[in-house]
């Protein structure tokens, strides 16, 4: 969606009660706007640039700002937005600075980067109109109408001028339209990668193990049960699809496919296939999720495991840095080899997730935990298994193309069973990292690549193992 492509819906724009100095005029159905975009007080704030330059970390070249401004009035706002945000690590903070490089963000087609400096200015002076106006057609770029909904609902609240009353109420009027017409939204993705393996097969190193049960005789493992290394390749696709029934309720479907195929050992090839479909209720900053899930998953192309099952979530939006979420699913996995059917379980899962951006606007850290029963079904050797999780991670941008990220997360796992031939109850402990990056090529391709590493300990020799692998990706969206 082009930048200008909400002003299409108005007829006429009258922003210079908002920080924008200039006028706005209709042209063959398109809005065409003329302003200088420096920051402006907003009445009745009378001492709204008093409060930005206080607020001002660094001194910016005062050179720097006119040339941006002259490019913004030339009608180059491309230009203007490379100017500025090549000195955005050394300038964000000042005011004057993160509104106009929001403006050349917003009129260059980045409304993604132009939330991030418009946040900027409106923490130093929530009061800046125009600054939260120009927030609102960012996020309705984005798509996201209910937040540009309620930062023009807060200007509202400001008693603006009766012109910019009108201007306001012909965004919330594009708004509605917009809404009306997205009810049913759909996204894919399709994922190739490269990578190599330290351990395909998930197992131990050790080749001899003493077994208790027998005296601690010591036994050799079978080949195919050691750590076995493999370079791999894999893909990835999937969907989803989502459709709004009203303001609040709507139902939602999606499918992801994985195929990992490793050379020269077949035998542990995988795939997976994992549906889901549900219903969705939203109110306010509340999003609550519950549906059904199914799956399987095989091995050397053999059919492996079925899973199906129920899953929920609620979503809370403390504001638009911080969030809250709460988890938990039900399901069924069941073998389909006779042989292996001794091992089926059910599967509970509980837990919670805290997300937040931080005050730069390009660094986002999030943490969860989780607690997770196992029961078996049958006579599993290990019998039934409880534990809990935890996970830190985070992510943060680089350059306008590209983001780092890295996470790490432990796993605890205590069976209830005394294992016949080890004469313990296992017990597990898993940690696992990764680290990696996302390089946007373009808009929607992306390139990961992409390292991790996990270790298992146990009490019971042959479930103890280490892992690494590397891996680079290449995806394409489609939206």
């Amino acid at each position: 969606m082009r930048s200008r492509s909400l002003l299409s819906f108005m007829t006429v724009v009258c922003c210079m009660s908002f920080g924008l100095q200039g006028a706005s005029y209709a042209a063959g159905g398109v809005v065409i706007r003329a302003f200088s975009a420096r920051p402006m007080p907003v009445a009745p704030v009378a001492d709204s640039t008093a409060t930005q330059q206080q607020g001002s970390k660094v001194d910016v070249p005062e050179e720097l700002l006119r040339n941006a401004e002259g490019l913004l009035n030339e009608g180059k706002p491309e230009e203007a937005y490379q100017l500025l945000s090549a000195k955005d690590f050394e300038y964000s903070g000042d005011s004057q600075f993160d509104y106009l490089l929001g403006i050349a963000a917003l009129d260059s087609g980045h409304p993604d980067k132009a939330t991030l400096a418009f946040e900027r200015v409106l923490a130093v002076d929530p009061n800046f109109a125009g600054a939260r106006l120009d927030m609102a057609r960012a996020y309705f770029h984005l798509g996201d109408l209910p937040r540009a909904r309620t930062e023009l609902e807060a200007v509202m609240k400001q008693e603006p001028p009766e012109a910019a009353r009108i201007t306001i109420d012909k965004y919330l009027a594009a708004i509605d339209s917009a809404e009306q017409a997205r009810k049913t939204r759909y996204s894919a993705y399709l994922e190739g990668t490269l990578g190599r393996d330290s351990n395909v097969n998930n197992s131990t190193s050790q080749a001899d193990v003493a077994v208790p049960a027998f005296g601690n005789l010591v036994f050799t493992l079978n080949p195919t049960s050691l750590k076995t290394p493999a370079t791999y390749y894999a893909t990835a696709t999937g969907g989803e699809v989502a459709h709004e029934f009203s303001g609040q309720w709507g139902a939602y479907g999606g499918i992801d496919l994985r195929l990992r195929n490793n050379n020269k050992m077949h035998v542990y090839d995988t795939g997976s296939a994992d549906a889901r479909t549900g219903a969705s209720f939203s109110s306010g900053d509340e999003v609550f999720r519950v549906g059904l899930t199914w799956g399987f998953y095989e091995q050397a192309h053999l059919k492996n495991r079925n899973a199906y099952g129920i899953a929920g979530g609620w979503q809370h939006n403390f504001d638009p840095k911080n969030q809250l979420s709460v988890f938990g699913q039900y399901g069924k996995n069941r073998y389909s080899d006779p042989t292996y059917q001794v091992n089926d379980f059910n599967q509970s899962v509980i837990g919670a997730g805290v997300l937040h951006l931080l005050e730069d606007g390009k660094s986002a850290v999030f943490a969860s935990i989780n607690a997770l029963r196992e029961g078996a079904v049958h006579d599993r050797a290990d019998g039934s298994k409880s534990g809990y999780g935890v996970r830190l991670g985070g992510q943060t941008s680089i350059q306008e193309k590209f983001e780092v990220f890295a996470n790490a997360g432990y796993q605890r796992g205590s069976y209830d069973k005394e294992n016949l031939a080890f004469l313990v109850k296992r017990d597990d402990k898993q940690f696992d990292a990764v680290l990696g990056a996302n390089w946007h090529l373009q808009k929607l391709w992306t390139l990961r690549p992409q390292l991790g590493y996990s270790r298992n300990a146990s009490n019971i020799a042959i479930y103890s193992f280490d892992r690494i692998d590397a891996s680079v990706t290449v995806r394409r969206d489609f939206r």
